[in-house]
């Protein structure tokens, strides 16, 4: 299989270089007062960057430069995100442009493309909050002779086939890799592959936008996906999921149900679309009408006088993962309203002018709304509400003749890229190697493997670091995700200490923290890069010594060398230290991990709490965490305990995220902290600021609405409280014991790869997980013979899950006689939708064989059992006429 090289990126710079002599001498922005305006803020980014002035700006003083070319610069510069000003200079972006216009001459449809759609969706280099590369020049040339001769259209559906060949969907964390990098592991999440994608189309010049609703309001989770540009129309892809027509996807029928669907757009834009947000660099569109009916919600804000309040800031929230997410936020007009397009669910709708809040439901019918602000901090109360989701709809099916003709061209873009991941080290040869330089084999085999593609790299980094006995725990302080995606230079820029030749074996626990927050790179979730030797020749003795001596050394040095500002680092990609440092801008969130990052450097134990995202160093004579607080005004407040148990009669056992949260009160608005890593079971306890917090616990409906209690309440300093979490009753509905990602995909013992969803069968899915050597596995295969026909008539699909621990060589699956006839078998290798399943239980699964459910088309688990249990069958039928009554 042909992938991405360095000679790909070789050959792209010499077409790029072939360009240039061809290159035109007109203006790029043909409309005067729009070029003044460019031209203007592109004067004040220069100002504001004067920091990295000759890393970024000298390349405009290159004579051979088009006016063409320098108007995109120009551009690019007036409206980058801080990220872009602070980590990369004017050469890469000169290749960008180049790209871009290469591009546009290269393809017909080229010459098509109106000025405003070309400069905001295919020349702009970022898509999202990924780490920048050169894949727009390594991806034209992969790609320029599959596309050249087809339509517009044609070729949209072949770029996503491509990417389909190099990058499939597997979750992972909220980190976006660059395209390259994504190309190198062969998977990422939703929001990776749609950056991939749309990167890819871009860079054969089709205009391309990543979309996304924030959250789904029917079931917890999100989702983001492609729009491109075809003959002056936006349609939708799936992005690394192709399908043989365009506005075809799996979420064609969940976004018919979404209350919000948007995009950022880089520069001063001027499109059709409503405006979110826009501000001088960029705005937010809101695309929600392209795929549903839509709705005004409009608010009038008033204080308890009835007196209209301008200048509030107005949050549209909807129920997910357990707390009030806001999908838009708008501030008062001098009228005091306030007014956003969204869909036909409702929507928790939150005004606060400083401390002071209020809030109140917006319905489908509910026409314009009153908030009043009438709340402050400290009162104590609950309350319930019910938050309805948006109905089902129906969509387009494409034919069968189309769907099997694409599956056939699935499966085989699979297998050249399981080809290629078949290069990736295998385990005999991990070991061996680990054997050859005395490593751990075990831990080398579980590093290497997790590395993927970028395998090579880290071999490489143990390899030269072998003898340093802070190895495994330096590897163990990273994400998996940093496994795949750092070079080793990056790496050895930061294991750099010199106890080598150590016993491993007296590792002590001091030794996992000095590697964990001292020595490790990782800090939050912003890209590992090499700023450690950058500080070390940066920074004097002097000021290290005082600095250790005092923290407040490094706090004051923050404070008074890096202005915040928010608005400017609007793609949300942290800023890296080094960039930090030499831009002297930053916001909040790479301010933050700045200050850990020079602290480390100091070899000054630091982190960012998990919980409440606050920068913190260890106090030594207390040998406690303790928070950094960069506003003179701002002090270490008390401390609280909160101690939540579990109500006797919950169906399931509560989650963090799955069925509640704590949130803070802070500046007229609930915070929620996260306690996902910390309260794995209850009862748990939690250690907290005093302050006035909320609870917020739901449970869902299958028809995807909710049904919430929220408590109110405040605690002080030293104050020790208990909170039951009890599951509010569903009334009129099912419950949802947890939710699947229905877009997993499982491969089935005949080879094929599916989807749960495309396994429901449009009506739901039965998945047991079996061990059949043993009796209560027995058992559901005599149980389901006895329901065979109501299930059969029923249409669902039914799947048996072996793990692979559990399968015997004597194992055959058609010696069970009797069940329906759309019964499937798969092979469960590693656990692995037993595992996902668990999570989604709240369950610690180990052998307690069956675990039998009952998934909804929305990947909702409206019905469990674990091990030994008569009558499966009959409760799995009764399951079923039951979300049949509520539907």
């Amino acid at each position: 299989m042909k992938r991405i090289s360095f000679q790909s990126i070789f050959i792209s710079l010499i077409l790029l270089f072939s360009y240039s002599c061809t290159k035109s001498d007109s203006h790029f922005l043909k409309d005067e007062k729009y070029r003044e305006e460019v031209h203007q803020q592109f004067l004040d980014r220069k100002e504001l960057a004067a920091g990295r002035s000759e890393q970024l700006f000298s390349v405009l003083d290159r004579q051979d430069l088009t006016i063409e070319q320098k108007e995109a610069l120009e551009f690019l510069y007036a409206y980058m995100p801080l990220s872009d000003l602070a980590d990369y200079d004017g050469e890469f972006f000169l290749g960008q442009v180049d790209a871009a216009f290469k591009a546009r001459e290269y393809f017909d449809w080229g010459k098509k493309i109106p000025d405003d759609i070309f400069r905001h969706f295919v020349l702009v280099y970022r898509v999202n909050n990924e780490n920048l590369d050169t894949a727009r020049q390594v991806f034209f040339e992969e790609l320029k002779d599959r596309v050249k001769n087809l339509t517009m259209e044609q070729a949209v559906l072949e770029v996503n086939h491509w990417c389909h060949e190099k990058v499939t969907y597997r979750g992972t964390d909220g980190r976006t890799s660059a395209p390259l990098a994504l190309a190198k592991t062969s998977w990422g999440r939703c929001g990776e592959e749609s950056t991939f994608t749309t990167a890819a189309l871009r860079a054969v010049g089709i205009p391309a936008r990543q979309c996304y609703t924030p959250r789904w309001v029917h079931t917890d989770d999100n989702h983001a996906w492609v729009e491109a540009w075809v003959d002056a129309k936006w349609h939708y892809i799936g992005a690394c999921e192709p399908e043989p027509e365009l506005d075809v996807a799996w979420f064609s029928a969940p976004v018919k149900r979404a209350m919000m669907v948007h995009t950022n757009v880089f520069g001063l834009y001027n499109g059709p679309e409503e405006k979110n947000v826009q501000t001088n660099l960029y705005s937010i569109i809101n695309l929600l009408g392209n795929y549903t009916a839509t709705r005004d919600v409009k608010v009038k804000v008033v204080d308890e006088a009835g007196k209209v309040v301008d200048d509030a800031t107005v949050k549209f929230n909807v129920y997910n993962y357990a707390e009030f997410y806001p999908i838009a936020t708008v501030v008062t007009k001098d009228d005091g309203t306030a007014s956003i397009i969204s869909g036909m669910g409702d929507l928790l709708v939150w005004a606060n002018k400083g401390d002071t809040y209020g809030y109140a439901k917006s319905s489908m019918n509910s026409g314009e709304i009153t908030v009043t602000l009438n709340n402050i901090r400290g009162k104590e109360f609950e309350e319930n509400l019910i938050m309805e989701a948006p109905a089902q709809q129906s969509v387009k099916e494409l034919s069968a003749e189309k769907i099997a003709e694409n599956a056939k061209r699935l499966a085989y873009e699979d297998s050249i890229r399981n080809a290629y991941m078949k290069t990736f080290i295998k385990e005999v040869d991990a070991r061996k190697f680990a054997a050859e330089n005395n490593l751990n084999p075990d831990k080398t085999w579980n590093y290497l493997s997790k590395a993927q593609g970028n395998w090579e790299d880290i071999m490489s980094f143990m390899q030269e670091k072998k003898n340093n006995y802070y190895l495994y725990s330096f590897i163990e302080s990273l994400k998996d995700k940093d496994l795949r995606d750092t070079p080793k230079e990056y790496l050895t820029d930061h294991l750099w200490t010199a106890d080598d030749g150590l016993d491993a074996s007296k590792i002590t626990s001091f030794h996992i923290r000095y590697a964990q927050y001292i020595l490790s790179p990782r800090i939050s979730l912003e890209l590992i890069r090499p700023w450690r030797s950058f500080f070390k020749k940066e920074l004097t003795e002097d000021f290290i010594d005082k600095s250790r001596s005092d923290i407040q050394t490094v706090i004051d040095f923050v404070r008074n060398n890096v202005k915040v500002d928010d608005e400017q680092n609007y793609f949300k990609c942290p800023v890296s230290p080094q960039g930090v440092y030499e831009l002297k801008v930053a916001d909040k969130y790479s301010r933050d991990i700045f200050f850990v990052a020079l602290c480390r450097s100091m070899d000054i134990l630091t982190r960012i709490d998990p919980a409440t995202g606050r920068p913190q160093y260890l106090r030594a004579e207390d040998n406690l965490w303790t928070d950094v607080y960069f506003d003179e005004k701002a002090s270490e407040k008390p401390k609280a305990t909160i101690t939540f148990t579990n109500a006797r009669d919950n169906i399931v056992k509560p989650g963090y995220y799955s069925h509640f949260t704590i949130a803070r009160f802070e500046n007229g608005n609930f915070v929620t902290l996260d306690y996902e890593n910390e309260i794995k079971n209850l009862p748990a306890k939690i250690t907290v600021d005093e302050g006035y917090y909320r609870v917020m616990t739901g449970s869902r409906g299958n028809d995807g609405s909710v049904t919430i209690n929220t408590r109110y309440f405040e605690v002080k300093g030293k104050d020790s409280k208990t909170v039951e979490i009890a599951l509010p009753k569903v009334e009129g509905r099912i419950q949802v014991q947890g939710i699947v990602d229905p877009n997993t995909v499982v491969t089935l013992n005949d080879g094929t790869s599916k989807s749960l969803k495309e396994l429901t069968n449009k009506k739901g899915l039965v998945i047991c997980f079996a061990d059949p050597d043993k009796e209560p596995t027995k058992h559901i295969l005599q149980d389901l013979p006895a329901v065979q026909q109501s299930i059969e008539e029923w249409g669902g699909g039914i799947l048996f899950a072996i793990p692979d621990d559990k399968l015997s060589k004597a194992f055959d699956a058609s010696v069970f006689k009797g069940l329906p006839k759309q019964s499937l078998w798969m092979t469960d290798n590693n656990r692995a939708l037993l595992n996902n399943v668990a999570r989604a239980l709240q369950i610690d699964f180990s052998n307690n064989f069956p675990l039998t459910i009952y998934l909804s088309t929305n990947g909702g688990i409206l019905y469990s059992s674990q091990g030994y249990r008569i009558g499966i069958g009959e409760s799995i039928i009764k399951t079923i006429e039951e979300e049949k009554k509520t539907k």
